[in-house]
């Protein structure tokens, strides 16, 4: 799979977590941002088939940067990741054009679910 996927978040072991999921799935081309600008900046860069994106960062927060990633890119493909698991936060992440909303801690299976479930149909 040659398609880029987009890991955000402002915790290294998290980032490693979810690339691990992701590589022994069978995704290769996976970039890391640690916080809510850089990814804007690798998202303009390398326009990921998928972001899975956390809500609390420094700098930029993740609520921001989906605004702001779905203006440079209606059909982005972006999948929340998140500790907090407030319904307020997973509405705000949805209306602002999230896909899917994982809560961590997570299983692989639950993760992958979503990613799956986000760019499954889009033919890439």
């Amino acid at each position: 799979m040659d398609s880029v996927i987009l890991i955000v978040d402002d915790a290294i072991f998290m980032r490693s977590m979810i690339k691990s999921i992701l590589s022994k799935s069978g995704y290769s081309n996976i970039q890391e941002a640690e916080n809510g600008a850089v990814a804007v900046e690798k998202y303009v860069r390398y326009r990921p088939i998928l972001t899975l994106m956390d809500i609390t960062m420094p700098e930029m927060d993740g609520i921001a940067a989906v605004k702001f990633i779905r203006k440079i890119d209606p059909e982005a493909n972006i999948v929340m990741c998140s500790a907090i698991s407030q319904e307020d936060m997973v509405i705000e992440a949805i209306e602002s054009g999230a896909k899917d909303f994982v809560i961590k801690p997570f299983p692989p299976e639950r993760l992958l679910e979503a990613v799956n479930g986000a760019i499954g149909g889009s033919g890439e």
